[in-house]
């Protein structure tokens, strides 16, 4: 006997079968198309790319030509070239991929807006061959744009996000930056703005230091980002004219010193109410208009400015020694040992926590009064000692380092603070036992 439940449930399974099949003899699979997805347009090796022309109705004509390894601007001016966003553009048009195919072979272009095409794109390549890309009308839905290459009848899409990558103007296109230095490169760094003129240069451990007026410690840092700040110093094409810049006040000159010489930038500030900074350079012509950015950064700078203001180097290495006021405390493993024996690690580590904070608050002429406290720190794996030395006269205490002429001013409750925790070393004692166990 057949059950009810097993028959209905038979009966559901046929349906479903025969809606399938229904289904599918309606809507029969298509064939795959011949035609990818995404098309190429062009498929182009960068490294032949000798020239680049855009070509747009209303606007002129822009060329850029390789000359050796760098590209520049022939047309509408003569300028060096922004590398990055050539290299951008040409990597763009060297693999450029349509959205689809619209028409193989159209019997009019005019339906595309391709007859006379509003903008093209010629791509000259090494041994001769020219490249033209056309670009058309948008399409009906405005998300594309009909284009094709000048020697093929086929018309294709691309989105408008990619004719984007090809409408650079001028502005877009030109190197912007008033210093062309090579930042690898740089063995000198001059600044003139408040007092007379200092200069940088790298030791033997590639560390930024003061050459002139006298030679001094560098804050590194601080070098690195003025030198950022003229790398990034950008014209501003929409800039002032020579009346403006005559009767700016001049704030400060920089110069730069890499491999090919010698580059200068000389900066004012403007007497109108909004203080705009203008700039001059020596590697490009013209007066421009200056971000605030290096303005700022340079204006009213003296050499104190960038100097050092540590009285150690060691930073976050760990000290192997420490000797104060010619008493030695070692260290082995993870264990401290000074005159009278084994030193409790903590009230060491807070010496070294101060002396590795320990900064001028300014600088001073020379040293005075009496020596209070002496250290020698041994740090790195290439053991370096450092020695400072500090003066106490009255209730002002100067410091100096070994081999330094410079002398350096501490607050009174830096040294406070610094003497409390040296009075603060104590022996190691042994933990008690827990009586619990």
């Amino acid at each position: 006997m057949i059950r009810p439940n097993g028959l209905l449930a038979g009966c559901g399974v046929l349906a479903a079968l025969g809606g399938a099949v229904l289904w599918f003899q309606k809507h029969p699979s298509k064939p795959e198309s011949a035609t990818p997805a995404a098309p190429k347009i062009l498929a182009l090796s960068e490294d032949q790319f000798e020239g680049i022309r855009l070509v747009k109705v209303g606007s002129e004509p822009v060329f850029l030509k390789k000359t050796g390894d760098k590209w520049v601007l022939t047309e509408p001016l003569q300028a060096d070239a922004d590398q990055d966003t050539v290299k951008t553009l040409i990597g763009n048009l060297a693999t450029l991929n349509a959205s689809r195919l619209i028409d193989e072979n159209p019997s009019s272009l005019g339906a595309f807006w391709l007859a006379s095409p509003a903008q093209r794109v010629e791509i000259s390549l090494r041994g001769g061959a020219v490249s033209k890309l056309l670009l058309g009308g948008d399409t009906p839905t405005g998300s594309d744009v009909y284009v094709k290459l000048e020697t093929s009848p086929k018309v294709y899409t691309i989105s408008t996000a990619v004719k984007v990558n090809f409408e650079k103007t001028v502005s877009d296109l030109r190197d912007k930056r008033l210093l062309t230095f090579n930042s690898d490169k740089v063995t000198a760094v001059s600044l003139t703005s408040k007092g007379p003129a200092f200069e940088f240069a790298k030791n033997g451990q590639n560390e930024w230091q003061i050459t002139k007026p006298a030679p001094f410690r560098a804050d590194s840092p601080q070098v690195d980002d003025l030198l950022r700040k003229l790398k990034d110093a950008k014209m501003d094409l929409s800039g002032p004219n020579p009346t403006d810049f005559a009767t700016a006040a001049k704030i400060a000159s920089a110069s730069v010193t890499d491999a090919s010489g010698t580059q200068t930038l000389e900066i004012r500030r403007s007497q109108s109410k909004d203080k705009s900074y203008y700039a001059k350079s020596s590697a490009v012509e013209g007066i421009y208009k200056l971000a605030g950015d290096l303005g700022d950064g340079v204006k009213d700078k003296d050499v104190d400015t960038f100097r050092n203001k540590k009285l150690f180097d060691f930073n976050f290495s760990d000290p192997a020694k420490v000797e104060i006021n010619g008493a030695a405390y070692q260290k082995s493993g993870d264990k401290w040992t000074g005159p009278s024996g084994q030193i409790d690690p903590p009230s060491i580590q807070s010496v070294i926590d101060k002396l590795r904070d320990l900064s001028a608050a300014k600088f001073t002429a020379k040293m005075a009064g009496t020596q209070t406290l002496e250290f020698a720190v041994t740090s790195g794996d290439k053991p370096k000692i450092e020695k400072v030395t500090i003066n106490k006269a009255g209730e002002v205490y100067t410091a100096q380092r070994g081999g330094d002429t410079a002398v350096y001013v501490i607050d009174a409750s830096a040294f406070t603070d610094l003497q409390k925790t040296v009075a603060g070393i104590k022996p190691w004692q042994a933990p008690k036992p827990d009586k619990k166990k």
